[in-house]
């Protein structure tokens, strides 16, 4: 071997040797770290502000329709409860004798009520109908006083009746007075639509008293935990523990009116097995979480 190859033949392994920290460095530096966790970024969502009121249907208005002299008999019935009449219909023929009369309805809507039986006396005591003033209900229910303030007459509402369904509405009315053993106030929440209502059903209304936009994150995002309430947060590739102060919640989201900020980056489903400074790979959001 002639002393030239042997030279480059040791320079050759020089450089070998010089190039293989730095491989193996690189190589070091592209092993993942930490547990895979999924992230997203906090970002705007707009909340409405919510009003829950639990109360039972109750007609707005009922008429009670009686004969307008005494010594009458039904002759005749024309209308049961549950009907739907109009202003004028005939409702019952009354007799005295051999003169005849027709019990009318003063107003259209629902019969509700009715104790008119063929051959039974007509007095002008008892009511022998009863009807619903234009088929309009009411869902009238208790709230807090805290929130007796922010109710106004026109707001909208969406109502859940049993046994009728989904069903739209507004405040209609809100009492001036307060029950003082339960610090409850009534409202009144007129039911829109034409369907068929039971009266002293149950329901629920919901009623929009306005909009809050700010920071939110998911329902999963949010960890209960003896320090409070707290998000968990990558940055740097490292988990962080940041404790927050919660506020309305709509759709699953989680509005956050203190400790994180909007962009900041969230680990999307909170647990106990991520604990402060453990680094992680974040997955599912920017570059920015790395």
């Amino acid at each position: 071997m002639t002393p030239r190859f042997s030279c480059r033949i040791a320079v050759s392994a020089l450089l070998l040797l010089a190039a293989a920290p730095a491989a193996a460095a690189g190589d070091a530096d592209t092993i993942p770290k930490g547990a895979a966790v999924t992230v997203l970024k906090a970002s705007k969502f707009c909340f409405g502000n919510i009003v829950e009121v639990t109360g039972i249907v109750l007609p707005r208005d009922e008429q009670q329709i009686r004969p307008d002299r005494f010594g009458l008999k039904v002759a005749e019935v024309n209308a049961d409860p549950g009907d739907t009449v109009t202003a004028g219909q005939v409702l019952a023929k009354l007799t005295d004798g051999t003169n005849t009369s027709n019990l009318t309805a003063p107003v259209a809507g629902t019969i509700s009520t009715s104790s008119a039986i063929v051959g039974s006396p007509a007095s002008g005591k008892d009511a022998l109908f009863s009807i619903i003033t234009r088929s309009e209900y009411d869902l009238v229910g208790m709230v807090p006083t805290r929130d007796i303030a922010k109710l106004k007459t026109e707001q909208t509402a969406k109502l859940r009746i049993l046994g009728a369904g989904d069903v739209d509405g507004k405040v209609r009315r809100i009492a001036p007075t307060i029950e003082p053993n339960s610090q409850l106030g009534q409202v009144f929440v007129a039911i829109g639509g034409n369907k068929r209502l039971l009266v002293n059903s149950s329901g629920r209304a919901q009623i929009k008293t306005g909009q809050s936009c700010g920071v939110a994150v998911p329902l999963t995002a949010i960890l209960y935990s003896t320090a409070g309430t707290v998000v968990q947060v990558v940055r740097g590739g490292r988990v962080e523990t940041r404790r927050v102060e919660t506020g309305l919640m709509s759709a699953g989201q989680v509005e956050i009116r203190d400790g994180i900020q909007e962009g900041d980056i969230v680990v999307a489903r909170a647990g106990a097995l991520l604990r402060e400074g453990d680094p992680v790979r974040p997955v599912g959001a920017s570059a920015d979480a790395k």
